[in-house]
């Protein structure tokens, strides 16, 4: 099928979706972590200045993935920063040390995210340095959850829903970065990380036929690529994919060393090439997906 030639851009206070005019494959991209529109209130309780509050930023993944468009996908991104509200995490995933008051009953307060300091509302940046001098308001938290985290899913959760009644089924694609090399509070610390990881949460995810047209194209294109390890998938991955159902999830982490100057967060020298391999990428998923669809 022909891709209508114009991109219809959604851009509300949050989020953005940018989409072909009429999509022609059941892929839907994702983009939640490099919003970096920072709220000045923000800026003005945390502790840390700007450069440092960016450490938790996937940088550029929306524009690097920018080109899925014309693949026939929609790619919808974050506004908002992850050091602000994460929404790759439960929607009550918080940590009641950092709260001035008691949380709901229903908030998850034990899990691995929360326990070091990167909840719904995290407690420090990538590289394990506070983000707040005092406690927040519970208040806070529920504010933000529901201007941020609501709204994007609301509208991820739109589209994967309305790519499986058009075609049968979907397949979410996660799109994240990580620092090149692992830090303090990794367990990978100190090590130099491959190119790509691909996380299908060990196969539970993902049908393995996508996983590997994924990897083969990386591979093909001269990436260094492992699964899972040290991400097997977040929230988004784990929420949306249930392949019994029709609807696949799998998150591809890039190394930021391929594409930026991670110490000034400004593109590298390859970040066009990398942006036309994630675009050769995305073709060649696409054409496995119509050819899914026709089996």
């Amino acid at each position: 099928m022909d891709i209508a030639p114009t991109v219809t851009v959604d851009d509300g206070s949050v989020l953005r979706v940018i989409a072909p005019d009429r999509q022609t494959v059941p892929l839907v991209f994702a983009s939640p972590h490099s919003g970096c529109d920072y709220p000045a209130d923000f800026v003005a309780m945390s502790r840390l200045d700007a450069r440092a509050l960016r450490r938790s930023e996937d940088s550029f993944i929306d524009e690097l993935y920018a080109g899925v468009v014309e693949s026939g996908a929609p790619l919808i991104s974050a506004l908002f920063p992850r050091a602000y509200c994460d929404p790759n995490r439960e929607p009550y995933e918080l940590d009641p040390a950092m709260f001035s008051g008691p949380l709901p009953d229903y908030a998850n307060t034990r899990s691995p995210r929360v326990l070091a300091g990167l909840g719904t509302i995290a407690r420090v940046v990538a590289n394990g340095a506070e983000i707040y001098a005092g406690k927040l308001p519970v208040a806070e938290a529920e504010r933000r959850i529901a201007a941020c985290y609501v709204p994007y899913h609301d509208r991820l959760r739109r589209l994967v829903d309305d790519t499986r009644a058009a075609f049968g089924w979907a397949l979410l694609v996660d799109c994240h970065s990580m620092p090149s090399v692992g830090g303090p509070m990794d367990r990978d610390s100190g090590v130099s990380r491959v190119d790509v990881v691909l996380g299908d949460c060990h196969g539970a995810a993902c049908a393995p036929q996508f996983t590997q047209v994924v990897e083969d194209v990386f591979l093909g294109l001269g990436y260094r690529v492992v699964r899972n390890t040290p991400y097997a998938g977040g929230f988004t991955t784990r929420h949306y994919g249930h392949p019994r159902q029709g609807s696949h999830a799998l998150q591809i982490e890039i190394n930021r060393g391929l594409y930026m100057d991670e110490a000034e967060h400004r593109h590298g020298p390859d970040f066009s090439r990398l942006r036309a391999d994630l675009d050769v990428m995305a073709r060649t998923l696409a054409a496995a997906a119509r050819e899914y669809h026709r089996t």
